[in-house]
């Protein structure tokens, strides 16, 4: 990465705010976890409930506040500033949220904010499978198709910081399924677990088990899962040409099932020139990959600003 390293010797909190769940972990500035805690996100995930109950985790995780900053992957874009939270389709009431502005008085240190998808690749980028990359596609499959674009080693975020949305390209916008983002047809409606779930009513890890045996049936539905996951991706190909694309994600254990298909799909769509020495595989962090690139974002900040925390 570009980026400079953090000060030495500094801990930074990562915070993966989720739908479901608020993942945080702290954090030393190589990456070594010290310490990780798992809280049950408020429902309904009214964004002054979810701010508090971040807050308060920030608070077990870090008893002694002895983190210089706090980084957030949310679950939509933030502004170029990291500082407010701008939508996040899949939660109530998230639109043009301050949340560092609310979170900040109360932690006595700063806060930054970016989308979990760029914080996903962060942590591939500093500690995962991109360690050697520069410009770099990830998807993260699960409820939703998120991930991020590292061009030159940078995130790349447009500027207003709502680039890159790999999962809301369109596929069948006349033929497709409805998506969240008010788009039809999307990567995300063919590749997320409700996509997955109007292909087999089978729940992810039994058709995972289920095509690690063999299963014909089971395989043939990951088949035409990378199908789609390849189209998408061919797409976002020609718009980056990539040396490495990553597969991360809950849906993305199921990669040995779906990314011989993907990586043909690709072939047959691309122009070799396109995809000269592009890698596709998976992604090495699993779901700890958000909270540590969160931390990464806390770093970074931290080395931008000197180091300085508030008050």
């Amino acid at each position: 990465m570009t980026s400079a390293q953090g000060p030495a010797g500094r801990q930074v909190i990562g915070v993966d705010l989720g739908g479901t769940a608020i993942k945080l972990g702290r954090f030393d500035d190589s990456g070594q976890t010290l310490a990780a805690l798992e809280r049950p996100t408020p429902r309904p995930q009214m964004p002054g409930a979810v701010a508090m109950a971040i807050a308060e985790a920030i608070e077990a995780i870090d008893p002694g506040a002895e983190a210089a900053a706090i980084g957030i992957g949310l679950p939509g874009p933030a502004d170029a500033a990291g500082r407010v939270a701008r939508i996040a389709i899949n939660l109530p009431g998230w639109l043009e949220v301050p949340l560092a502005d609310w979170l900040e008085p109360r932690l006595g240190r700063p806060v930054v904010l970016a989308n979990d998808g760029n914080c996903a690749l962060l942590g591939e980028l500093w500690l995962g499978a991109a360690r050697q990359a520069r410009d770099v596609v990830l998807l993260t499959l699960g409820t939703g198709v998120g991930g991020g674009v590292a061009l030159d080693g940078t995130l790349f975020r447009g500027r207003n910081g709502a680039a890159a949305e790999p999962g809301l390209i369109s596929l069948d916008p006349e033929d497709g399924a409805p998506c969240s983002s008010g788009n039809r047809g999307s990567l995300e409606s063919f590749c997320s677990l409700s996509g997955l779930a109007r292909l087999s009513d089978r729940q992810p890890r039994e058709l995972i088990e289920a095509a690690a045996r063999g299963e014909p049936e089971a395989l043939e539905i990951w088949r035409r899962y990378g199908v789609r996951l390849g189209q998408g991706l061919s797409s976002l190909i020609y718009l980056f040409t990539p040396e490495l694309v990553l597969i991360g994600g809950g849906l993305s254990a199921a990669c040995p099932y779906i990314l011989p298909a993907a990586q043909a799909e690709v072939e047959q769509r691309v122009l070799p020139v396109s995809r000269e020495g592009m890698r596709l595989g998976q992604a090495a962090l699993g779901n700890g990959a958000g909270a540590l690139g969160a931390a990464r974002l806390a770093l970074d900040h931290l080395a931008a600003a000197g180091g300085d925390r508030l008050g």
